[in-house]
């Protein structure tokens, strides 16, 4: 008898075309401005033109792309003022997120948390101990553990604009690590948060994750900085 046709099992083009983009964008494959061209990305990713403007519409909705109806599709770009703007976004939807996540998480969301911190912390004591830049399995680990914390937080849209907003400071993490003379080791400062809001500490455990957002920030200024004076 004649085999049953296996399911295709492969995601949607659209969808393997934004996430190799995403990947490619978040990770400064494409410099900050750079013009994304159609015919350019065809040849790079073999995708018609159909899945691929779908793919950059929908890094424009994430903030990663910029568009222009006359001009297409451009790399968004990078700059201390949007940082800023991002940073204040995310303190004020991520802090009360947390806060609202001890308030009614459960014991499934503490196991969640535990789960990502200790992958994550394995992960990152592979790591070498000089500076690097960002490992991209770090990075899918570093968001779902961040993820996690505010997982238990009621609102739907305070958690998928939370995490947008993760998502358009990691580039910036990326910008930054490229620069970066000394290693940070982060397991220090995500164990704190952990433990705070595993105690249920909301005061503690939010401060904490706003300082550490704020780290960040300063850290990409750094970079920033460095990267201005060596074309000057």
């Amino acid at each position: 008898m004649p085999k049953p046709d296996q399911p295709n099992l492969e995601p949607p083009l659209v969808e393997q075309a934004f996430a190799r983009l995403r990947r490619d964008v978040l990770a400064g494959s494409y410099a900050a401005g750079a013009k994304l061209k159609l015919d350019e990305l065809q040849n790079a990713y073999g995708y018609s033109s159909s899945p691929l403007r779908e793919a950059l519409s929908r890094l424009a909705q994430e903030g990663l792309v910029r568009a222009d109806e006359r001009r297409g599709f451009r790399v968004a770009a990078i700059s201390g003022e949007d940082l800023a703007d991002i940073t204040r976004m995310r303190i004020l939807l991520d802090v009360p997120a947390l806060r609202e996540s001890i308030e009614h998480g459960d014991d499934g969301w503490e196991a969640a948390i535990l789960a990502a911190f200790h992958r994550l912390e394995k992960v990152e004591s592979r790591l070498s101990d000089g500076p690097v830049a960002l490992d991209e399995s770090w990075s899918e680990l570093h968001r779902a553990f961040h993820l996690s914390l505010v997982a238990a937080c009621p609102s739907e849209r305070q958690r998928i604009w939370g995490a947008s907003l993760f998502d358009q400071a990691e580039r910036y993490r990326r910008f930054s690590a490229r620069f970066r003379t000394v290693a940070r080791r982060k397991s220090s400062e995500h164990r704190k948060i952990m433990d705070a809001t595993l105690r249920r500490d909301a005061d503690t455990a939010c401060a904490l994750l706003e300082e550490h957002i704020l780290s960040t920030q300063r850290n990409v200024m750094a970079a920033l900085k460095a990267a201005q004076a060596a074309q000057s």
